[in-house]
């Protein structure tokens, strides 16, 4: 197996520690959060995908260095980019999760620099910036980091980076030419970037656990927004306003946010799994509102070395929040998070940064450094282990990691991106639905 390009991937526990105490002597900003990077030159971004994601990854991405100015917006709805101007210039006040207005030598969009459309995102890309956030629904991931990669520029991406295995095939090819190009490419995988999580894999790796065995990994919540519907809207637009409940768009929530838990589990074992078995449907969402989206999953990832992993997610209302994973080993297990039970009990008590901010300021840390981190291909990799369970589910058969890569048809593009019709929707049924 080809290893990952990540610098966290084989750190020893002594190897964390040393790096850990290196950073520590890295410059800081002011009175700012231990970890915050300074620079000199001002590093100019771009947001493409101005939802809530979009709008706090800028937040992220400029407290992680002061240096870093936001010169344009881009979404495919007006009304998005003019929500995001409104969040950056007015702020958000009181409630639960105020937010100030952006200072203003970190913030230089102008009108002429909010670009909506389809084409907003190579709007965009060619405004004269460094860095592109890309935070749309992960459909559109793929095609987006091709523009932004061969215009030369270094992305950040929100997880998961494809929906199906045409567009994560591409994105592997585009890992490799941003590696090529010496651009960086971080997926939104803040785990990674987490020093709790980073300690405990560090000792899992010395063998705290010894060797692994299986695990589970949860994602399993109440249910999320639905935007409804406007009779001046297309069916593409009601769609893509809805994103999350079409397969096509966000990939169903297995992929666009169990992605997260599932990635850990590929962390710890070294790469992805062989094969996967899945079972899943809707009983909450029954509602054509939902699109074919389904509401749960429950997915058996078997790894190389014949070790087992569970995965359970799911969006219902008014059920139970439990997120998380858990590593069993032949000495003890683990809560990746931060704990070891067995042999060798141990509980994280260090300093943490929020680990949304810590991976931009990874990010620019190594774009300064001249050594751009590049996770292309790890993201992939788990946004691919996801679709593999999903497909499993979908189609009640067991689905092989390495057929599904090399070998599956699956490719979820609509025929032309326009204001008109949209996909057809169609519920995946276990034993109909076609394995491609």
């Amino acid at each position: 197996m080809k290893p990952h390009s990540t610098p966290f991937r084989g750190f020893t526990r002594r190897e964390f520690l040393k790096a850990s105490a290196a950073a520590s002597l890295l410059p800081l900003i002011g009175s700012a959060a231990p970890g915050l990077t300074t620079g000199s030159d001002r590093l100019r971004i771009g947001l493409v995908g101005c939802g809530g994601r979009g709008i706090g990854a800028v937040r992220n991405c400029l407290a992680a260095d002061r240096s870093v100015q936001l010169v344009a917006l881009g979404d495919a709805f007006a009304d998005r980019v003019e929500a995001a101007m409104n969040n950056f210039t007015v702020g958000v006040p009181g409630g639960n999760n105020p937010r100030p207005p952006l200072p203003a030598d970190q913030f230089a969009v102008t009108r002429e620099r909010c670009f909506t459309g389809f084409d907003a995102y190579q709007q965009v890309i060619n405004s004269g910036i460094d860095l592109v956030l890309l935070v749309t629904p992960p459909h559109f991931r793929p095609l987006h980091l091709k523009a932004a990669f061969e215009a030369g520029l270094h992305v950040f991406a929100e997880k998961p980076v494809a929906v199906d295995p045409a567009g994560v095939r591409l994105v592997m090819q585009l890992a490799d030419l941003a590696r090529q190009k010496n651009l960086a490419f971080v997926a939104g995988t803040q785990r990674r970037h987490a020093a709790d999580y980073l300690e405990t894999m560090a000792r899992i790796r010395d063998g705290a656990i010894g060797d692994l065995t299986g695990g589970q990994c949860y994602w399993m919540q109440e249910g999320l927004w639905h935007r409804g519907r406007k009779p001046e809207w297309s069916e593409m637009e009601y769609q893509m306003r809805n994103w999350l409940y079409f397969t096509w768009l966000s990939g169903d929530h297995i992929v666009e946010q169990h992605i997260h838990n599932i990635d850990i589990m590929n962390w710890a074992f070294g790469g992805p799994p062989v094969k996967a078995t899945g079972m899943g449907g809707r009983q909450s969402r029954t509602d054509p509102i939902y699109g074919d989206a389904w509401d749960h999953f429950s997915v058996e990832f078997e790894y190389a070395s014949g070790a087992r992993v569970q995965s359970l997610c799911r969006q219902a209302p008014g059920t139970s929040h439990r997120v998380g994973e858990r590593l069993v080993g032949t000495r003890g297990t683990a809560n990746p998070a931060g704990q070891i039970n067995g042999e060798n009990a141990w509980k994280f008590s260090g300093e943490q940064i929020n680990p949304m901010d810590q991976e931009h300021i990874d990010l620019i840390r190594s774009i300064r450094a001249g050594q751009p981190l590049n996770e292309g291909r790890q993201v992939a990799e788990s946004t691919l282990t996801a679709i593999l369970g999903r497909v499993s589910a979908y189609t009640g058969r067991e689905v092989n990691y390495s057929w599904l890569l090399n070998a599956s048809k699956l490719d979820l593009t609509p025929p032309a991106y326009a204001w008109g019709d949209a996909p057809p929707v169609e519920i995946p049924v276990p034993g109909v639905t076609p394995l491609v």
